[in-house]
């Protein structure tokens, strides 16, 4: 009987061996099909490996937070309270409540390529189904987009042509298009790769101001209930930019941009 072992860091066969082992089972199957059935359950075992890994996490999650916070998470099961909505990333690398410390109940989150929020008259999606539930029903007093270095769907805004074939991406990321025409218009002395840095940030910014196009979230900021956060996440530093838009000073700014205050750098 033929004996495999399978190594974490691969594995080869030789395919005159198997010729061989196929001749002494009076197999004619083709070596590089039994190859590929070997191939396929290492594959397999792959995948138990990675929900084995994810079940010790289940586990210890629940034995370490749920158990010793059963108070708190029994609460929860009635209801919720935060006082953030935030708006991150899809990004695997970014996930806000590792970054910011989020615990259950603390953050309503709603996560889209790019971190964008397009404006009230884009009409239905689910970030501003998500705005209008953390606002009009959870009535959060904080909404914060958090945006981050070295990401993708920028640098896709960035790179795409006007005549581009259409995509479900593209259709979206043009949601930040004014971002990506004003760093073009400010930053057209950088690199390319300075520019996305650059736009990563400018469409935070133009993303709070698309904010101020739902109505129920002007209502709210004018009566003082609600405020309004930018975020920036360099991974590569590990290092956090927070501003707070001034509402009152940006309306009256007559130049459709956002006037900021309260910026803070955590490094």
């Amino acid at each position: 009987m033929l004996n495999v072992h399978v190594f974490e860091s691969g594995f080869t066969f030789l395919l005159a061996d198997l010729r061989f082992q196929c001749s002494k089972w009076g197999n004619p199957a083709d070596p590089v099909q039994i190859l590929d059935f070997f191939q396929s359950i290492v594959e397999m075992e792959s995948g138990r490996d990675l929900f084995d890994k994810m079940k010790h996490r289940f586990l210890s999650f629940k034995s370490h937070k749920y158990i010793a916070n059963s108070e708190h998470y029994q609460a929860l099961s009635k209801g919720q309270a935060p006082k953030f909505m935030v708006i991150a990333c899809a990004d695997s690398r970014v996930c806000p409540s590792n970054i910011l410390g989020f615990e259950p109940g603390e953050a309503f989150t709603v996560r889209n390529v790019a971190n964008l929020v397009p404006t009230f008259e884009s009409g239905p999606s689910e970030t501003n189904a998500a705005l209008e539930f953390a606002v009009n029903s959870l009535e959060v007093r904080n909404i914060l987009i958090v945006g981050h270095s070295c990401c993708g769907g920028i640098r896709a805004l960035m790179s795409m042509q006007d005549d581009a074939d259409s995509s479900f991406i593209r259709s979206w990321v043009i949601v930040g298009k004014k971002a990506k025409l004003s760093t073009k218009a400010t930053a057209s002395n950088l690199d390319f790769d300075r520019q996305c840095t650059h736009c990563e940030k400018e469409s935070i910014n133009n993303s709070l101001l698309n904010l101020l196009t739902y109505p129920w979230i002007e209502e709210r900021l004018k009566k003082g209930l609600l405020s309004l956060h930018g975020g920036y996440y360099d991974f590569v530093d590990c290092t956090f930019e927070k501003w707070t838009l001034d509402y009152k000073g940006s309306i009256t700014d007559g130049n459709n941009r956002v006037i900021v205050k309260d910026r803070s750098f955590w490094c």
